[in-house]
């Protein structure tokens, strides 16, 4: 038997698939540069609305002011909810994460209306409904007079959101909205380039963001610090778990050998954030410990705090419950999937990698 043995890197390790104008992560440094700014600063002058227009026009080439995204988002919201009753059905008998996925499937176009907003108005609507109903109760309509945040707290929740609030949740949305060739950008980007339509390229983004190597890790975040309990806790947990050779979940990236840049916009989020979950310096200790931990054992492998760690605690301290974390990250990141959509298909070449063969060759 003739074996073909590979030298190609396995996973596209450092393989450009694509050229973009949209989003840069420098693993070594640390950076994350969302259209031409790094993240700590655009997270601290702009709100969600004010990002998705940086990513559209630039993909698009058009100019869209941040005014303008906000009419657009919230009357799309709107038309979300005058949806519902054709978008849930398919949802029945499913958890809060594979319902979202059946009802954004079922996303449609809309009498010429742009694609891009009616899918970011519709994710938060239809979370909104599946928690509200998973609780036995009707959804909440939408208000498009609020900005994206705000509203999408109130249909989460069935309450109106206090100002700290809507700044925490619209900082993890700008913080999370677009994140260079990750592997739910790269599904979608290969998805629109056979000229599939903006929504089967969501859908797909999606389905590869419910995998627990990519954005599954938050929930498990709140359920480690569960399980640690207690200050006096976390070492005996923290070794034994390492000794088991257990992942602890929000830390390391298959990308960043530094400190993930969008931890800290989001530990400071929390922060300004009254009140709250789970405890922030309870969870700053077993951070702490962690990482001194993951050095001792790996020297030469850095494995840093991820922004899932924060996300997680940040999310908890908004009351979101745990299992609409998936689908309140495909809120944010759906800006980022739009806008690589378009930007793929204005270069027009269907994406199409040739693949390393290791099996047996005839004869």
């Amino acid at each position: 038997m003739n074996m073909q043995i590979s030298k190609t890197p396995i996973g596209l390790d450092g393989i450009p698939a694509a050229e973009t104008a949209l989003s840069h992560v420098d693993g070594e440094g640390g950076e994350l540069i969302i259209t031409g700014e790094r993240i700590g600063d655009f997270a601290g002058k702009s709100s969600f609305e004010g990002v998705t227009a940086r990513l559209w026009n630039s993909a698009m080439g058009i100019s869209l002011s941040e005014a303008n995204v906000r009419s657009r988002l919230g009357a799309a919201r709107e038309r979300a909810f005058a949806r519902l009753p054709e978008l849930l059905p398919a949802t029945r008998g499913l958890s809060i994460i594979d319902g979202f996925r059946a009802a954004v499937a079922g996303l449609r176009g809309e009498n010429g209306l742009e694609h891009e907003a009616t899918i970011l108005g519709a994710l938060p609507v239809i979370a909104g409904a599946l928690l509200q109903r998973a609780k036995g109760d009707d959804p909440i309509a939408p208000d498009p007079t609020l900005g994206h945040a705000a509203d999408t707290l109130s249909m989460l929740r069935g309450r109106k959101a206090e100002t700290p609030e809507i700044t925490a949740l619209d900082t993890y949305f700008v913080t999370v909205c677009d994140h260079g060739m990750n592997a739910s950008t790269f599904t979608t980007r290969v998805v629109a380039s056979t000229q599939a339509d903006l929504f089967a390229a969501v859908t797909a983004g999606y389905c590869a963001l419910t995998g627990p190597l990519h954005g599954g890790a938050p929930e498990p975040v709140l359920e480690m610090l569960d399980a640690i309990g207690s200050t006096e806790r976390i070492k005996p947990w923290v070794d034994s778990a390492l000794a088991r050779g257990e992942r602890l979940m929000g830390f390391g990236h298959r990308v960043y050998r530094v400190r993930d840049p969008r931890a800290d916009v989001l530990k400071g989020a929390i922060e300004r954030l009254a009140g709250g979950g789970t405890d922030l310096a309870f969870a700053g200790e077993v951070e702490a410990y962690i990482r001194d931990a993951l050095r001792r054992k790996n020297p030469d492998r850095p494995l840093d705090t991820n922004v899932e760690f924060f996300t997680a605690i940040l999310l908890d301290a908004l009351k979101i419950p745990r299992q609409a974390f998936t689908p309140i990250f495909a809120v944010a990141r759906a800006a980022g999937w739009t806008a690589h959509a378009r930007e793929q298909q204005r270069g027009g070449r269907l994406i199409r990698p040739s693949s390393a063969y290791v099996g047996s060759m005839p004869g």
